[in-house]
């Protein structure tokens, strides 16, 4: 099989060259470019068609959060792990809105960047605890149910959504529904196109926001 290959986003030379040195590290690993500023990374990251960006979000010239945003058009096989020292609920909801797939804090172990790195390619969507703890606080708001817009969804496409909103990935949704992953991720592109995303990350924030009461931003908090 081969290595998942990498590209970093980080104007940090000294943590450049850790992140470096830990996929040097790691046999599953392999890094195709790295990229100083938001420029950068949107010429080079097209180009190199990295499976896994590790975006950082304070850039030089504009935020990693555009940038993320951008590569959706430009690079939309590239799944995006943010990895800052930023831990506010403004900035991981702005992240996972802009199409990132993991939030991972500065603090993070070695061991936990390379795990982090490997869910993501597979679909997965990690988070540092601190993170994690945030988003789950908004998925225990109280909710309406069932919703009274379904955006033309099926019951099953909803039974997917429900799922993925709590944290299922593909595999594990096939295996609780007993279907083929083939058939998820079909329902998964019709999920997307009927909510207008186009991510997993989105279609679960657009979904809990229908479910809220008057369609809640988990920023007015």
């Amino acid at each position: 099989m081969s290595p998942v290959r990498i590209a970093f986003v980080e104007d940090n030379e000294e943590i450049l060259a850790s992140l470096q040195r830990i996929i040097a590290r790691a046999p599953d690993l392999c890094c195709v470019c790295t990229c100083a500023t938001g420029a950068e990374a949107l010429q080079a990251i097209p180009l190199h068609r990295p499976e896994v960006v590790v975006m950082d979000l304070q850039l030089p010239d504009f935020s990693g959060i555009e940038c993320t945003y951008r590569l959706r058009e430009l690079a939309p096989d590239s799944r995006v792990l943010v990895y800052t020292v930023y831990a506010d609920s403004e900035r991981v909801f702005q992240a996972l809105e802009a199409g990132a797939c993991g939030y991972l804090l500065k603090s993070s172990t070695t061991a936990e960047i390379v795990e982090a790195i490997m869910d993501v390619n597979q679909g997965g969507a990690p988070m540092t605890g601190e993170i994690a703890r945030k988003v789950v606080q908004f998925f225990r708001k109280p909710r309406i149910t069932p919703s009274q817009d379904n955006e033309g969804l099926s019951a099953r496409e909803e039974a997917i959504l429900n799922l993925l909103a709590r944290g299922f990935v593909t595999k594990e949704i096939a295996h609780q529904l007993e279907i083929s992953f083939d058939t998820v991720r079909f329902h998964l592109k019709n999920i997307y196109a009927k909510l207008h995303v186009r991510s997993r990350t989105e279609a679960v924030i657009k979904h809990l926001r229908r479910k809220e009461p008057g369609g809640g931003n988990p920023l007015d908090d």
